[in-house]
C-alpha cells in the first residue's frame, strides 16, 4: 500500500505522531456560503487524544485567546513532512478549562493535493493575500500604527498609512498563533525576505473583521516548500503599543463573530 494511503487511512497514527512531538493542528470556522471575506486559519497546539475528542489549546494572538462557541463546524488541518489532510469537526462542550477547546473525533480524513494544499472534496479554504514592505526606520512604526487604527473601513490601499518601508511584495496568509503570523511567499518575491527584518503586514479578512489590519512582524524562520514558496514565520512587534494590540485584538474578535453569525445553520460541505 502506498504510504500516503496508509497514513491516510490510519489517521489516529498521524494525530498520535503530532501530539508526540508537541506539534500543531490549523482549525478554521466555517462561515457562510455567500463567498465573500476570507477563511483564517488558526495554529493551536495538540494536546490529547481520545476515542471520541481531540483536545487543543485555545486559539490566541496578540496575547489574547479567542473563543469558539460550542457547536461551531470546523474545518481542520494536520501536517506531517510536506503532506498535508484536512477533516471536518465540532466544537464539544466541556472543553476542560479556559486555556483549551474539545473538538469532536473525525470519522475520517482526506489527503490535501500538492497544488491545492487547502483543498479536499469536501471543503476549500480560501485564504486572505497580505502585502508585506521591509520597515526602513522602525522608528516610523508608531506613527503608522496610530493612522491604522483611525483609518476608514474599506479605505484601500490609496488610503493606507504606512511607515517608512522599502518595495512590498505579495503573500498569502497561511495561519496565525499566539505570537505571530505565518505567511507563504511566492518565488519570485522570497529573495526580498530578509532574516530578523521587521516588516509591515497589512490584510483583509472581509467585512466580517470590519476593515483591514496592518501589523509590525518580526521575521523569525523560514523554510522552503516543495514548489519553492518560501514559508516565513514573524512574530508580532507592537512596540509597547497596547493600543494597538488591542486594536488588532478586535478586529480579529469581530471576524470570529461574524463567522458564528454567518455559520449558524450550515450544513457540512
Amino acid at each position: 500500500m502506498p504510504a500516503n494511503r496508509s497514513r491516510t487511512e490510519r489517521w489516529r497514527d498521524c494525530l498520535e505522531q503530532i501530539r508526540a512531538r508537541s506539534g500543531g493542528l490549523e482549525l478554521t470556522v466555517r462561515g457562510d456560503t455567500s463567498g465573500e471575506g476570507y477563511d483564517l486559519v488558526w495554529r493551536v497546539r495538540l494536546l490529547d487524544i481520545r476515542e471520541d475528542s481531540l483536545t487543543v489549546e485555545r486559539p490566541a494572538a496578540a496575547g489574547s485567546a479567542f473563543d469558539f462557541p460550542v457547536g461551531a463546524r470546523i474545518v481542520a488541518s494536520m501536517s506531517i513532512g510536506q503532506n498535508r489532510w484536512m477533516f471536518h469537526t465540532r466544537v464539544l462542550p466541556g472543553g476542560g478549562g479556559r486555556d483549551r477547546i474539545s473538538l469532536s473525533s473525525p470519522e475520517g480524513v482526506e489527503r490535501c493535493q500538492r497544488r491545492a494544499f487547502f483543498r479536499i472534496s469536501t471543503a476549500e479554504l480560501r485564504l486572505p493575500e497580505a502585502r508585506c514592505w521591509p520597515v526602513t526606520d522602525p522608528a516610523s512604526l508608531p506613527v503608522a500604527q496610530a493612522a491604522a487604527r483611525s483609518s476608514a473601513p474599506g479605505g484601500g490601499e490609496d488610503r493606507l498609512a504606512l511607515p517608512i518601508v522599502g518595495v512590498p511584495f505579495d503573500s498569502t496568509l497561511m495561519n496565525v498563533g499566539g505570537g505571530g503570523l505565518g505567511l507563504l511567499v511566492p518565488p519570485q518575491a522570497a529573495g526580498a525576505v530578509e532574516a530578523l527584518q521587521t516588516y509591515w503586514i497589512s490584510f483583509d479578512l472581509g467585512p466580517e473583521a470590519g476593515g483591514s489590519i496592518s501589523v509590525a512582524g518580526k521575521l523569525v524562520h523560514t523554510h522552503l516548500d516543495h514548489a519553492q514558496n518560501l514559508y516565513c514565520g514573524f512574530s508580532f512587534e507592537f512596540g509597547g503599543d497596547a493600543r494597538h494590540r488591542d486594536f488588532v485584538v478586535q478586529r480579529l474578535s469581530s471576524y470570529i463573530r461574524g463567522r458564528k453569525t454567518g455559520g449558524e445553520g450550515r450544513q457540512a460541505a
